[in-house]
């Protein structure tokens, strides 16, 4: 029986990496993997999946227009679905995606963040939190040696950005992952100083 999934986990966390993982792993044994990703990431390129440590694939990308179910009927049947930053996909999306699962009895497997720099559900992810049949989380840890669970946005000289568009896409020279104690602790010695 096919489930969707959704793993989560701060920046840094090797969601990306374990994404084309999963992939190598299904393609060995022969199975076929359609790999997409939203359009809204071209941090890699268009088309290009890439983990820090280097592994990259192309992938499908879909924009926010199109009709997830559809453009799986139009690239032909699969064994399952890999879906890397799931958390810019619609509401919509993340229901077809659904839609597949149950129609189509496709496992689909979705890697992304959960909450944006502010703590907040990117809508993608509120629905996939919503619908998911399993949930599990990829941990990484804070500088302090606790759990990351914060997509702390940073400026050039290393200061917490608390506003802005919920999307900014980047890497290491935007984000640092970090517990929420060090977060809120950073953000207060910045409006004292």
């Amino acid at each position: 029986m096919a489930k969707l999934y959704f793993k989560f986990g701060a920046m840094g966390s090797s969601k990306s990496a374990q994404a084309l993982i999963t992939k190598f792993n299904y393609e060995e044994l022969g199975m076929t993997v359609w790999l997409i990703k939203p359009s809204i990431d071209t941090r890699d390129g268009a088309d290009i999946i890439k983990s820090r440590i280097g592994l990259q694939a192309k992938a499908q990308i879909i924009t926010p227009e199109q009709d997830v179910v559809e453009e799986y009927h139009k690239a032909g049947k699969h064994d399952v679905i890999i879906c890397d930053e799931a958390q810019f996909m619609t509401p919509e999306q993340i229901d077809g995606l659904r839609s597949l699962v149950d129609d189509e009895d496709l496992p689909v497997l979705c890697f992304g963040l959960r909450t944006d720099f502010q703590t907040h559900f990117f809508p993608g992810a509120k629905r996939l939190m919503e619908l998911a049949d399993s949930m599990t989380e990829i941990k990484t840890v804070c500088s302090c040696g606790r759990k990351a669970t914060v997509n702390a946005r940073i400026d050039g000289e290393g200061n917490i950005i608390t506003e802005g568009s919920q999307v900014l896409i980047g890497g290491n020279d935007s984000y640092i992952a970090m517990c929420h104690k060090c977060w809120k602790d950073k953000i207060r010695r910045q409006k004292n100083a």
